[in-house]
């Protein structure tokens, strides 16, 4: 009698894969069914507010020239400084912002008066100036935050302002010595400060005698009538009565107005005409290939409309439209002060993270500070200001940010987009594409251009809130 044996699978899924297949697999099936494709995705598209904000102006000539009433230059400029190891110096070249310097060019000069600067360290609350006592120096901001204080009407301190990196104060002196201050400077924080004695200044424009006529000549032209803008004051005549004599005037304009070119960005987008001519279905690849390219071309204007140096909104707010925060995080406070500046402010912009820290400010103070409805969507608000989002706006290494206010449209005298419309080949407002032929690897380029600017009509349509910080902090 013999016995059968018979060696089991090692395993069950070794036993199923050496079953036999009943059925047409998935895998297989595939080959005979066509796929369900979506365009091509791209991350980097973003809301693009700034761009959809501005109001966009024809510009056929190219260049766009804003035209404004005479001004007289006001308060002082903001500085640049070097700094190796603790020691702090102010860049020569940069004392022409003070307004008493505005316009000087002698390096020379400059550069003996920017050694002649003492650097001094404060610790927060101590008093740079006092209000009452002689002015007797000039006043860089290298780094820190100082308060600008006055007495008010009850007897109480008063903050009139603040001064961060690159502000300046007592420029004026150099021109009017003599004077007393008229308010307190008190350190907010930790502070370097550059300070010129006027007898210092005395003994370069002695040996200088260009320097000593061109602050004699800004002294000169100081005492020009004015109105609260620094734009030379219309007289006009109220209140009489009878045969009284009335004013007489004009308004005078600026004798070398500001003008905007349009600016571009530009790419070459090469196509192989095997895949232009082959691989069209159920998507026309150089139509998609044009897609991707516009959108990074829009990406890239409204990086350069917030950064660009000559006209980006960072770069073209004047000083006197610029102020920092209080404490670090974005306050109501600071928004509150930041609207107080202009009239009919549209906007705000502000990176996501500044959003949430302006958010969190609120949270610690029980405010809910609500939304709007713009273009379709929810928006968060302050004051029924849009806070919008814009990520282009930097974060510095040290976690500190920027956000805009801005008025906007030429029948308000705000900020304004600048394009040209109608150019050749154009496929959006501003933006071509252009065939620039076949080489001889059967390679098709096209050109696209995007033309583009951005114009401030007057000074205060456009804001900035600086030194945000963004970063939770231990307490936040």
């Amino acid at each position: 009698m013999s016995v059968e044996t018979r060696t089991a699978p090692a395993g069950g899924a070794e036993a199923a894969q050496q079953q036999e297949q009943q059925s047409l697999s998935t895998a297989a099936a595939r080959n005979l069914a066509t796929t369900t494709k979506s365009e091509p995705q791209m991350q980097g598209i973003s809301s693009r507010w700034l761009t959809r904000m501005l109001p966009w102006v024809n510009v056929p000539g190219a260049t766009y020239r804003v035209n404004r009433r005479l001004s007289y230059t006001l308060g002082d400029g903001r500085v640049s400084f070097v700094k190796t190891g603790e020691k702090v110096q102010v860049v020569p070249a940069e004392l022409g912002e003070l307004p008493s310097l505005r316009g000087f060019t002698d390096d020379d000069a400059l550069g003996a008066l920017a050694e002649k600067f003492v650097q001094k360290e404060y610790e927060p609350g101590q008093v740079i100036v006092q209000a009452g006592r002689k002015a007797d120096h000039v006043y860089l901001v290298a780094h820190g935050k100082v308060e600008k204080i006055i007495e008010g009407p009850y007897g109480d301190e008063a903050v009139v302002g603040l001064l961060a990196d690159g502000d300046a104060f007592g420029g004026q002196l150099l021109a009017e010595p003599g004077k007393k201050w008229e308010f307190t400077a008190r350190t907010v924080t930790a502070t370097t400060i550059l300070a010129l004695p006027l007898t210092a200044y005395k003994t370069i424009a002695e040996r200088h005698d260009g320097l000593r006529a061109h602050v004699h000549m800004i002294s000169s032209n100081g005492h020009q009538k004015m109105n609260r803008s620094g734009e030379a004051e219309i007289a006009l005549s109220s209140g009489h009565v009878g045969e009284a004599t009335l004013s007489q005037t004009f308004a005078d304009y600026e004798l070398a107005p500001r003008e905007y070119e349009l600016s571009v960005a530009q790419t070459v987008l090469r196509v192989h005409s095997r895949v232009a001519d082959l691989y069209n279905e159920p998507m026309n690849q150089t139509q998609q290939q044009l897609r991707l390219t516009i959108e990074a071309l829009r990406e890239r204007q409204e990086y350069e409309l917030v950064n660009n140096k000559d006209f980006g909104m960072l770069n073209n707010a004047d000083f006197d439209q610029r102020i920092s925060t209080v404490s670090g995080p974005p306050s109501p406070d600071d928004l509150d002060e930041l609207l107080s500046m202009r009239r009919k402010t549209r906007c705000f912009l502000a990176h996501p993270k500044a959003i949430a820290a302006f958010g969190r400010e609120c949270n610690k103070r029980g405010i809910y500070f609500g939304g709007v409805e713009l273009h379709g969507n929810n928006l968060p608000a302050w004051r029924g200001v849009p806070l919008l989002p814009c990520g282009k706006i930097p974060i510095s290494e040290q976690g500190t940010s920027s956000i805009i206010a801005m008025r906007t449209g030429e029948d308000d005298q705000g900020v304004i987009g600048l394009y040209q419309t109608g150019i050749p080949d154009e496929v959006e407002p501003g933006l071509n594409v252009r065939f620039m032929g076949i080489d001889e690897k059967a390679i098709i380029s096209y050109l696209v251009s995007n033309y583009y600017s951005a114009a401030v009509l007057v000074p205060d349509a456009l804001g900035v809130l600086e030194n945000v910080q963004v970063t939770r902090t231990n307490g936040n």
